[in-house]
């Protein structure tokens, strides 16, 4: 899998040599060049689809996409119709040009629609664990901690009347029904979103239960009547309807009953022969028959030629797990040349001690930190300000002794252990500044230490039994451990054995 270089992209945004190094090309997956002087990069035509991670333009699944040309303008069913409307986390689709690496393409279209919108009727957030849910629309919605939250008040007090909230989500849908969220707005029932008027519940999903007579259906659970909706994308009308078809739904609530105003079959917008990346929750079960499996409401083709990333393998293709996709779309099937695994697998809790953009690593409470393009950076407090929504603006501000919560996923290589972070949340609340919280596999294991993630531990007076370290292609325990500076090191203050499951993405 390609590795995508933070501090080369950063630089070529400040230097602005972007938008001379590609080269537009027709035909998707191919390459071509101008033909004169013979110095241009050769690049490929394409989709990407997944949440973005950061602006000044766009990032999303690793790549940073020129927005130039689009005049600050996005395309949106859901009253968005600028860049500087969008937030962190939502999921979008670009249409783009873009370097045989990955590492950087011009944008021609960036789309974002709502996956779920409307008024909250349950919510709740464990602080401690960053997990929670809310139910819209009888839709159920899983939170964690990768999920970007934007609420005006703060989260106890939407979780203590979640009914004096509205909300416009961003997710996966899983293979049960239910969603997993990127992005979360939350504002008061009163301050409608932008393009609401009839239309201020909006629900993707399943079409089941058609009954033509009645002129309704249901999608998980939820019944739809659609007299008076208008058809739009790929429905004629309401003959195009039938169970098992996937749609998004816009309307009003009426004695629980979604009132439908309009109509869209779940389009996927890719192109015969496109070059398309895509990240998400895998739905459902793999197929094993057909070598299927569905993401994002595309079908997912696997072949011999295959490559997996991460230990991944066919029977590890579960329900739940988030993974990118890299290939060629044709007739309806999504043909994968690489899948990555981009579940987390390990989190870290503690104060910065050092930055160093130009290698991509910072240190955290001893612990090795790699950003790459792709990691998502937030504050407790972001705003909208211009200088708020800029990576470069993001990146600048990682500096020692801040407070950071991490999510991410535990690597290693020739230089040894470290966390690929997913997420980086500053905090306001900085605590102890030498209290700090690691959870992961243990790599190495004496008497009197502990390695984990580089980060060697001494004991202290907790116990080490039943914890074994990484053997060959055996992960080592999983714990999740208190520690805090002392003596020049740093010492254990409390440890636990994390119940092990075969949840990649957990």
């Amino acid at each position: 899998m390609k590795r995508n270089n933070l501090a080369v992209a950063v630089k070529m945004i400040l230097a602005g040599t972007l938008a001379t190094t590609l080269v537009a090309c027709g035909g998707g997956g191919g390459s071509s060049s101008d033909g004169g002087s013979g110095d241009t990069t050769a690049s490929a035509s394409g989709t990407s689809v997944g949440p973005v991670s950061g602006f000044g333009s766009v990032y999303v699944n690793g790549t940073y996409f020129n927005t130039d040309d689009l005049g600050g303008s996005i395309t949106s069913d859901d009253g968005l119709s600028l860049e500087s409307e969008l937030e962190k986390g939502m999921i979008l689709q670009v249409k783009a040009d873009w370097d045989d690496d990955r590492n950087e393409g011009r944008a021609s279209r960036v789309e974002y629609d709502d996956t779920l919108r409307g008024a909250l009727t349950a919510f709740t957030w464990d602080e401690v664990e960053n997990t929670g849910s809310l139910t819209v629309a009888g839709q159920t919605v899983v939170l964690d901690g990768r999920t970007v939250i934007k609420s005006v008040d703060d989260l106890a007090t939407v979780a203590g009347a979640p009914a004096n909230y509205r909300v416009r989500v961003s997710a996966w849908r899983q293979g049960d029904g239910s969603f997993r969220a990127s992005f979360v707005g939350i504002r008061p029932v009163a301050d409608r979103f932008t393009g609401d008027d009839e239309r201020e519940t909006e629900v993707e999903g399943v079409i089941a239960d058609l009954d033509r007579d009645t002129r309704t259906f249901t999608i998980n659970g939820l019944q739809v009547d659609y007299q008076l909706a208008e058809f739009d994308d790929d429905l004629d009308g309401a003959d195009d309807l039938r169970d098992g078809l996937v749609v998004e739904v816009e309307g009003y609530l009426s004695q629980g009953v979604l009132m439908a105003r309009e109509i869209e079959g779940d389009d996927d917008g890719f192109d015969n022969d496109d070059d398309v990346e895509i990240s998400g929750a895998i739905a459902g079960d793999y197929d094993a028959n057909t070598h299927q499996f569905m993401l994002n409401g595309v079908t997912v083709q696997v072949a011999n030629g295959t490559e997996f990333d991460d230990g991944l393998g066919e029977d590890q293709l579960t329900d739940g797990l988030f993974v990118k996709v890299e290939g060629e779309y044709r007739d309806g099937l999504l043909y994968a040349e690489e899948i990555e695994a981009q579940g987390g697998d390990a989190e870290l809790e503690g104060m910065i001690d050092s930055v160093n953009l130009a290698d991509d690593r910072m240190q955290v409470s001893g612990v090795t930190v790699a950003i790459t393009i792709n990691t998502l950076i937030e504050d407790d407090d972001d705003d909208d300000d211009d200088d708020a929504r800029s990576r470069t603006r993001d990146l600048e501000s990682l500096a020692p002794g801040q407070y950071v919560e991490i999510e991410g996923r535990q690597r290693s290589d020739d230089s040894g252990s470290y966390l690929e972070a997913f997420k980086i949340e500053r905090e306001d609340d900085d605590g102890e500044d030498d209290d700090a919280e690691v959870e992961g596999r243990v790599d190495e294991i004496t008497s009197d230490t502990l390695t984990i993630m580089g980060l060697t531990l001494n004991r202290g007076r907790v116990s080490f039994d039943g914890i074994q370290a990484r053997t060959g292609d055996t992960d080592g325990t999983e714990v999740e451990i208190d520690y805090k500076a002392a003596n020049g090191g740093y010492v254990i203050t409390e440890l636990e054995i994390e119940e092990d499951d075969d949840d990649t993405d957990e």
